[in-house]
């Protein structure tokens, strides 16, 4: 007769029980101990010939070890996703997926949903003032009062080129919450996934509905630093491997966004030399030049299911050319091999 060693919920190792398996009435554990067992299974069966029937009387202790931990990394990763609803402020859903391998959450990441400035740096997070339109789409509302067009037509899709400054209403305008012009201040209208990526690149995030094209999708968050300790932290950055650095450049490079501690679902967006994401400059409550929002917009279909990837060299102007290198939104100073995969791959991160 099989025989289950069961930890129960709430209650130390010390009581842990065998039990034959009609006693358990967990049908979805005893599919996951089996799928888990089976991985494993395959996974050695790559390195030499091994049967994928186990007839032994006993668990292997190594598969023993290896269902436990997946088990451990299950709940792990259940109760980081739950952490990342209960602080997102945006009407997406985040979920965490890992089938690849045993990582689980990280350890040294904080969520925020804006800017955290650094200590020192001041953000003026309210306009001195707004419109008082009726209607933003045929009045001279904010983006004309900063000399530049509307952002969106009336499918919340972005008609304007890339490079060009997107000015939505803010605080002190009149219009309300269903102005066409407030989009980004929304935040991630769609369901996404932080999954583990099986082609070496660590974590990654795919959209579990479809994606119009030029559409919003999400801001890039994190730490407002100088660009002198931004100096100073890529040169530690670069030891580790690692790329969360982004140049606020819209019309100076005094400021820079680290996102490795603190961030958004972007923290996780890996780079592709093909992306199907484009960054934006947005000024919404604080129009200062130096200070932009960065906004991650669709540039085509993307289907559920699919990852989403922007180009680490591009800049808000749109430009990736070699000159944009120093000041590119993912600032590295060795040659790191790009594993995107894209037809047009350019070989390196920078």
């Amino acid at each position: 007769m099989e025989y289950y060693l069961v930890k129960w919920k709430g209650w130390p190792d010390s009581t842990n029980t065998w039990e034959p398996l009609q006693n358990l009435k967990c049908p979805l554990l005893l599919q996951q101990f089996s799928n888990d067992k089976h991985n494993y299974l395959s996974q050695v069966k790559k390195g030499k010939a091994i049967s994928l029937k186990d007839n032994n009387k006993a668990l292997k202790p190594a598969i023993a070890e290896y269902i436990v931990k997946k088990a451990k990394q299950r709940i792990a990763l259940q109760r980081w996703q739950d952490e990342l609803n209960r602080r997102k402020n945006h009407k997406g859903m985040i979920f965490v997926e890992n089938t690849v391998d045993l990582e689980g959450p990280p350890s040294d990441f904080y969520y925020i949903n804006e800017y955290k400035p650094a200590p020192g740096i001041s953000l003026v997070n309210e306009a001195t003032f707004g419109c008082s339109c009726t209607d933003c789409f045929f009045e001279k509302c904010c983006p004309a009062e900063a000399g530049v067009l509307l952002a969106y037509n009336k499918n919340q899709q972005i008609k304007i080129p890339p490079g060009t400054p997107i000015y939505e209403c803010n605080s002190r305008c009149q219009c309300g919450p269903d102005c066409p012009n407030r989009i980004v201040q929304k935040g991630t209208q769609y369901s996404l996934c932080i999954f583990r990526t099986s082609n070496g690149c660590g974590w990654g995030v795919k959209t579990l509905v479809k994606i119009k094209r030029m559409s919003f999708v999400m801001e890039y968050v994190g730490e407002v630093i100088t660009s002198e300790e931004a100096e100073r932290r890529g040169q530690l950055y670069d030891n580790k491997g690692i790329t969360y650095l982004f140049d606020l450049d819209y019309e100076s490079d005094e400021f820079t966004v680290d996102a490795a501690r603190y961030g958004n679902v972007s923290h996780f967006v890996n780079h592709s030399c093909d992306p199907n994401l484009q960054v934006f400059n947005v000024f919404i409550d604080n129009l200062d030049t130096r200070l932009p929002r960065i906004a991650l917009f669709s540039t085509r279909t993307i289907n559920a299911g699919e990852e989403l990837t922007f180009d680490y060299q591009m800049k808000g102007s749109g430009d990736i050319s070699s000159d944009s290198v120093d000041h590119s939104p993912a600032k590295k100073r060795v040659r790191t091999v790009c594993k995107c995969g894209a037809v047009t791959c350019r070989g390196y991160l920078n």
